[in-house]
């Protein structure tokens, strides 16, 4: 599976963008994908999920009820939609496909899985 995220950018505190992430390959649509971020000096953390049946999402607190994950199974595209941006959102944002299924499957997002290059949302204050 190859993934392609764009959407990044830089806006304002208060402000939105959206984030894409195309996939293509075998089988993309049957593997639950995910949101990473790493700000300089930091790990990387997820920041939500979408199941391979799309029926659930998980996201960090921080960002619960600013950021909706979703996907598009016939464009094999997962979307991150980011509203109410914080100086804090700051970071490089990685998609991720696994297989990742069963209870508290979120937690499930390996190293070894798929992952798109970076791309970058920074947020003025």
């Amino acid at each position: 599976v190859q993934l392609q995220a764009s959407g990044g950018g830089l806006v304002q505190a208060g402000g939105s963008l959206r984030l894409s992430c195309a996939a293509s390959g075998r089988a993309a649509g049957s593997y639950a994908l995910a949101w990473f971020r790493q700000a300089p000096g930091k790990e990387r953390l997820i920041v939500a999920a979408i199941s391979w049946t799309g029926s659930s999402t998980w996201y960090r607190e921080s960002v619960k009820g600013r950021f909706t994950i979703s996907r598009d199974y016939a464009k094999n595209t997962v979307y991150l939609q980011m509203d109410n941006l914080k100086p804090d959102d700051t970071a490089v944002y990685y998609c991720t496909a696994d297989e990742a299924y069963g209870d508290s499957w979120w937690l499930y997002f390996r190293a070894e899985g798929y992952w798109g290059k970076g791309t970058q949302v920074t947020v003025s204050s």
